[in-house]
């Protein structure tokens, strides 16, 4: 069964990134200001893909997009979420083909994209890692315990 975003579920995330929901449609907008820094960043949930017929049914649902002044990200296919009041972030991410993706969006305005990351690397000794791969090993371990009982 295909992952989908509840209205529990964007509670949640409204409720940890410490902003409202605002709802047009199949997008769910959240915008994150931190005034300290003066970043900001939208992020968007669009739940729902409407396209050319002969396509409509390939079309990924659950694109999650991020806009600042500096970048785009995008996440396309979201299979899940963690949500993390004590780390005041949210992590979406694809699972597929023996990797994970992850967007960690930040309630401080900040988000990070992790992409293709072997799923290999997510329950390995973060000390034996080469130190440019250990953020993303850390960052998406979460999702271990997340996906195995999705399956």
């Amino acid at each position: 069964m295909a992952f989908s975003f509840s209205d529990d579920d964007i509670d949640r995330i409204a409720s940890v990134l410490g902003v409202p929901a605002r709802r047009d449609g199949a997008t769910i907008r959240f915008e994150l200001r931190h005034e300290e820094s003066k970043r900001w960043i939208k992020l968007e949930l669009l739940t729902q893909l409407q396209g050319a017929p002969e396509i409509a049914e390939t079309l990924p649902t659950n694109l999650i997009s991020v806009s600042s002044p500096s970048s785009f990200l995008q996440l396309q296919g979201c299979t899940g979420f963690i949500a993390s009041r004590e780390l005041g972030e949210v992590i979406f991410f694809v699972k597929r083909d023996g990797t994970t993706s992850g967007l960690v969006v930040e309630r401080e305005a900040a988000c990070s994209l992790y992409a293709n990351v072997e799923d290999a690397l997510l329950s390995a000794n973060f000390l034996e890692l080469p130190p440019e791969m250990v953020m993303s090993s850390v960052a998406l371990s979460m999702t271990e315990t997340l996906f195995d009982n999705l399956g």
